[in-house]
């Protein structure tokens, strides 16, 4: 059987002593977590892994004896660290050794308590101690898939990961300390800690209690019922500004929260949150301070007014050309005539409207722009806001125009069914058979002739409408793709895994250092990183909104009967 030791690279120049660490019985391996140097007295050693045990839930024991010299071994050491087993009571009780020098170590196991003992063959595994205590070993994207194999395999490490990360208590002592147990680990030399970390402790205690009143203040003022009634209810569902904030809100309270992360997903959700805000808020700075400089809200408000003038009489051209022969098709010149002065009387109300808001627009703007520093994709969601508002009469021109044609689309279809000897029962949502007398049919005729001749003059119009709503569309969407990506993207994993990828890591790696027979195979455990495009698909953050579930077949059934197509995000819902 083999018998696999995990020994810390950081420990090869350790002094002699007892090798401390958990035995992992079902895998037959021993993690080594530290060397105990001499000189030391058992019981207080005893008291102490019982002490780090209590704290740990780690079953943490002295495993063996560890042996550096750099001459020849004395035999009164040997019989002194094979003695040690006796104190001890460890089975197998492994020991080894350094000698000079070389680079091949010895390392051989002792069962005083066997009847039968066997000859083990042994692999020594050398691993980075700091690297696997802060690295978090995650289980494989495709468990449905994996094989069973490999879903053992990734827990045997998650065992050995697990121990090394619990025992962190067993690194806070130095060689410095007074304590009657000395230890060689990683932090040996010095606890490992950051002046700059400690100060941003202590600063951050009262800004969070700012921000935590703060915070509940805009809470109680948005659960209460004044935001309930019908203006600002509708408001708030509608505008994607109000979406967002509500947004931002919630990823504060996560943050600010007196409750600590429990696992390592929620520290690392609250971290990507964090760094998400704080990315947000800087580059939404630099916007604003880009649009208060050389009076670029000004030149933005000059240029507003000549831009929406110049859409109306666009549309105005378009309208009169669908109101004479356009593309030499011949149109229903009565409902043709209808049509077009209804939708030319609505552009005369919007440039009015519009020339009657100019000389408030540049100093909407100034304050809109203020509003960049609640963060860039605030400032986005209120551009998507007012394009909305922009372009209203090209959504009213859509609305009107698809329900006139949903109206002789499902006329039409009606009639058809009535020639045909049918109609749609709706209690059953089927199709039955149906008799009608002759005057139904005369004015069913009637009818679906009407409705017939003077639908192209109505596909028309609302072929080109829909067209400039879908424009419209696409561009709202682009920019709630930009606002998700920057909600959703988790930027302090990425940058973890660029600087540190060990601590996000997907499993290991072994290399080979040396093999000769008769001493054991040593091999080096590398830490193998998690990749981005995992990265990103276990951290992403939730947003606010979702994609439409409709299919292209869907979406292309409802242009076709004129089904009202609305944005492409849905508000109100939440995605993982």
């Amino acid at each position: 059987m083999v018998l696999k030791v995990f020994f810390p690279s950081c420990c090869s120049l350790a002094e002699s002593g007892i090798l401390i660490g958990r035995w992992i019985s079902e895998q037959n391996s021993a993690v080594i977590l530290a060397v105990v140097h001499f000189p030391f007295i058992p019981v207080q050693v005893k008291q102490y892994l019982s002490e780090v045990q209590r704290v740990t839930k780690v079953s943490v024991s002295v495993l063996g004896s560890w042996s550096n010299s750099k001459q020849e071994k004395e035999e009164s050491l040997s019989e002194f660290l094979e003695d040690l087993g006796t104190i001890f009571s460890h089975e197998p009780w492994i020991q080894i050794s350094k000698e000079g020098d070389s680079k091949f170590w010895s390392c051989s196991t002792l069962q005083k308590h066997s009847n039968n003992p066997k000859e083990e063959e042994i692999i020594l595994v050398y691993y980075d101690q700091r690297k696997v205590m802060l690295s978090h070993l995650h289980p494989p994207l495709d468990t449905a898939t994996s094989t069973g194999h490999r879903a053992d395999d990734a827990s045997k490490l998650s065992a050995i990961f697990d121990t090394v990360a619990k025992s962190k208590i067993l690194f806070m002592t130095d060689r410095y300390d007074d304590g009657p147990v000395k230890l060689t680990h990683w932090q040996s030399d010095g606890v490992e800690a950051s002046i700059i970390v400690e100060l941003m402790k202590q600063a951050s205690v009262p800004v969070c209690m700012l921000l935590t009143f703060l915070l509940s203040l805009v809470s109680g003022i948005c659960r209460s019922r004044v935001l309930k009634f019908w203006p600002l209810s509708f408001l708030w569902s509608k505008l994607s500004t109000c979406e967002q904030l509500g947004h931002r809100l919630q990823h504060l309270q996560v943050i600010i929260s007196n409750k600590k992360a429990q696992t390592q997903t929620q520290l690392m959700r609250k971290a990507n949150i964090f760094v998400s805000l704080l990315i947000d808020v800087a580059l939404g700075i630099l916007l604003m301070s880009w649009l208060y400089r050389k009076n670029r809200i000004g030149h933005l408000a000059d240029t507003l007014i000549p831009v929406a003038d110049h859409v109306a009489e666009e549309l105005q051209d378009l309208l009169q050309w669908l109101m004479g022969a356009p593309a030499g098709l011949k149109m229903n010149r009565a409902l043709d005539q209808v049509l077009g002065r209804f939708f030319l009387y609505h552009i005369h109300l919007w440039i009015s409207y519009i020339h009657l808001m100019s000389p408030f627009i540049e100093m909407i703007l100034w304050y809109v722009g203020l509003s960049a520093c609640l963060g860039l994709t605030v400032a986005l969601c209120i551009l998507s806001d007012i394009i909305a508002l922009l372009t209203f009469h090209i959504y009213c021109f859509y609305v009107y125009g698809a329900r006139l044609y949903c109206l002789k689309i499902y006329g039409l279809s009606s009639l058809w069914r009535l020639f045909r000897g049918k109609k749609w029962n709706v209690l059953r949502q089927r199709v039955d058979s149906c008799s009608y007398d002759l005057d139904q049919l005369f004015i069913g005729t009637l009818l679906f002739t009407i409705l017939l001749f003077l639908l192209p003059t109505t596909a028309l119009y609302y072929l080109v409408f829909t067209l400039l709503r879908l424009l419209v569309v696409i561009v709202q969407g682009l920019i709630h793709l930009l606002v998700d990506l920057i909600d959703s993207l988790p930027l302090y994993s990425i940058i973890l895994r660029l600087c540190r990828s060990y601590r996000l890591a997907a499993g290991v790696k072994f290399r080979v250092l040396e093999q000769q027979d008769g001493k054991p195979l040593r091999l080096l455990m590398q830490i193998n990183p998690l990749s981005y495009g995992s990265v990103v698909q276990t951290y992403r953050l939730p947003t606010y909104s979702c994609y439409p579930k409709d299919s292209w077949t869907s979406l292309c059934k409802k242009l076709f009967l004129g089904e009202l197509i609305y944005p492409w995000k849905h508000k109100g819902e939440k995605q993982d």
